[in-house]
């Protein structure tokens, strides 16, 4: 699932989730920031998420500024859309 700063990847597993964040991001800082904020949404959605689906959420070059909060609204959705989220 691919939104405006996180592309979403959803695959059958043990429920680990990885935060990636390429060379295109930036330099070194950019990418540690771009990581660490998408942890940081992912700690408040992840109480919601459905047992047995691996995670991973890739940032992409429009996330440079972004804040957790927005990315919360997003990742939210894309889980939604995803099917990974409890009701």
């Amino acid at each position: 699932m691919e939104g405006d700063r996180v592309i979403l990847w959803v695959a059958p597993g043990s429920g680990a989730v990885a935060a990636v964040a390429s060379r295109r991001i930036g330099g070194a800082v950019q990418r540690n920031r771009a990581r660490r904020i998408l942890r940081a949404a992912w700690r408040d959605i992840a109480s919601r998420v459905r047992e047995g689906s691996d995670i991973v959420l890739v940032a992409r070059n429009s996330i440079r500024g972004a804040k957790a909060d927005e990315l919360i609204e997003e990742i939210s959705g894309l889980c939604r859309r995803a099917g990974v989220i409890r009701s």
